[in-house]
């Protein structure tokens, strides 16, 4: 005789901190989960309760107290549906990175992660004491082993949770985005089910936090390999899943819920769109402003924004100066009328001009050289940072990753702001997404991706004058930054020695301006910030 259950994934977007808001969410979806699906259980990421990553907020003690109400609250306030969430249990002075399974006011298991990452952007060793076994709880008939996201990533966790009876697999998650990361989550969970022989269904975040964005596409995987079950990217919802139970094996049944396959350029897109409108909405800002100007930075920065926000709560401010061709102003104004943007122009050549009047005494004798157009940098971060403040909308940088890289770029200029959006996007992927964004709708000039990259503080000043081209330039930052080549290898790759100890000289030297960029979204395998750790004093030559 055969039984079916039904398993809903609650890919949702939760704050980290706000555990009273977290915990009305858990509750609601729950219940909702319950009478819409008829749903039997239903899952939550990790650390549900605090939203991932709570960080030093673990140590304080007022978390710790809202913490302990709000488990209370889902045990009691849930009934007739067993729910799985993730939270930080408190015991005899350690922390420990925990699940609850409960069900009509009672505890059914409580589990504590084993396996703490601390690589990369993760830093859990600091914060939990690792859990010290498996955990299953029967319910329905249907033995549970429960797991948390990185207790699937390498042998060991699930294995010996089978070996000690679980028919079937739960596996909540706090997975960040990165381009790649889907295939190598695949890979790993049908290495576990390879091992293992059972189902596996494992939810994740859809949200943004600071640096990380959490893309969802949670899923179930069959006893052999095959995937019944893939929840949208970057799209909240509750997910629901069949299972057969018979004769004691759990069989994951097909579900509608199929997403299809997007590329690079439309998943990276909506990361960059998820991280923009979470971190403007969860620090509770009307808007953004953001200079326009007339290149593809700006112009890519302000498809997202308005994207993200609604061309209402997004303002762009063209700031020309001496330098600036019409063509650059001409770009701005179109893109601006074509994304209904409010758009100012705000000319910087009275303010450039008393500057250089205010230090001609200091510079006397001395030839114009990067401080003249730094000077107009910084002129533009000033009247942005300037209508931030009077207006409370926030300012959006406009630098990518090449840039920051080898320091193209002016510290309390166009640096200066709240966010970056495409901070951890290269040059090469900027045009790749501007071109991907104008096949839904035109939303970009065509002649801002056609023409040549300049920051147009010089005469007739193009990118090429002071960077190798970026078809050279960023291939060698994947392979340093990304790969941790060195010179020999990444010349190996057939780039000229010369050109990558030059470009490898310049990321060591702009690592102080890194230390004070804004955050931006962590897109690539390894970003600048939370996993970027060179320190700015070093004596180390590449």
């Amino acid at each position: 005789m055969s039984a079916k259950i039904k398993v809903a994934l609650a890919q949702l977007n939760f704050t980290v901190g706000d555990v009273v808001g977290n915990t009305s969410k858990v509750i609601a979806e729950a219940l909702r989960a319950r009478d819409e699906f008829g749903a039997d259980f239903v899952l939550f990421p990790e650390l549900t309760l605090t939203g991932y990553p709570p960080e030093d907020l673990l140590f304080h003690a007022g978390l710790k107290r809202k913490v302990a109400d709000s488990v209370r609250r889902v045990v009691d306030e849930t009934t007739g549906i067993a729910v799985m969430f993730g939270y930080p249990e408190y015991s005899n002075g350690d922390i420990y990175n925990a699940a609850a399974l409960v069900k009509d006011g009672k505890f059914l298991a409580r589990y504590r992660k084993r396996l703490l990452p601390n690589y990369s952007v993760f830093d859990e060793k600091r914060y939990f004491k690792p859990g010290d076994g498996p955990v299953i709880a029967k319910v329905g008939g249907v033995k549970v082993g429960l797991a948390i996201c990185e207790d699937i990533w390498e042998p060991g966790p699930v294995e010996s949770t089978v070996a000690a009876g679980a028919q079937l697999i739960f596996n909540i998650n706090a997975s960040p985005y990165s381009i790649g990361v889907q295939k190598r989550r695949e890979k790993v969970l049908r290495a576990r089910v390879a091992a293992t022989g059972i189902p596996i269904a494992h939810v994740n975040y859809c949200c943004g936090q600071d640096e990380l964005v959490f893309d969802g596409r949670s899923l179930v995987m069959d006893a052999g390999g095959g995937i019944k079950l893939l929840a949208p990217v970057f799209e909240e919802g509750i997910f629901v899943a069949e299972f057969e139970v018979s004769g004691g094996k759990v069989q994951a049944l097909k579900s509608s819920h199929m997403s299809a396959s997007e590329n690079i350029e439309e998943v990276v897109y909506k990361a960059l769109v998820t991280g923009t409108r979470d971190y403007v909405e969860k620090h509770g800002f009307p808007g953004v402003v953001l200079g326009l100007s007339g290149g593809i930075d700006s112009a890519l920065t302000m498809a997202i924004a308005v994207d993200a926000l609604g061309a209402d709560r997004v303002r762009a401010v063209m700031m020309p100066s001496r330098y600036t061709s019409q063509a650059s102003r001409d770009d701005a104004r179109e893109q601006a009328e074509l994304l209904g943007v409010k758009h100012d122009v705000i000319d910087i050549e009275p303010m450039f001009k008393s500057t250089l009047q205010v230090l001609a005494p200091v510079f006397e004798g001395l030839a114009e050289d990067a401080t003249e157009e730094n000077i107009q940098s910084r002129c533009r971060g000033m009247i942005l940072m300037a209508i931030s403040n009077k207006t409370g909308s926030m300012v959006l940088t406009t630098g990518n990753k090449s840039e920051m890289a080898v320091g193209y770029a002016t510290l309390y200029g166009d640096m200066a702001g709240g966010f970056a959006p495409i901070k951890d996007c290269s040059k090469s992927l900027v045009f790749r997404l501007a071109r991907y964004r104008n096949q839904i709708a035109q939303a970009i000039p065509e002649n801002v991706i056609v023409k040549p990259p300049s920051a147009e503080l010089r005469p007739d000043q193009l990118d090429s004058d002071s960077l190798p081209p970026y078809e050279i330039l960023d291939p060698i930052l994947e392979a340093f930054i990304e790969d941790d080549l060195s010179v020999d290898e990444i010349v190996a790759r057939g780039f000229e020695r010369e050109t990558v100890g030059r470009v490898l000289a310049l990321v060591r030297i702009a690592e102080y301006k890194r230390r004070q960029a804004p955050p931006g979204i962590r897109v690539s395998r390894r970003a600048f910030g939370r996993d970027w750790r060179y320190p700015i004093t070093s004596g180390y030559r590449a």
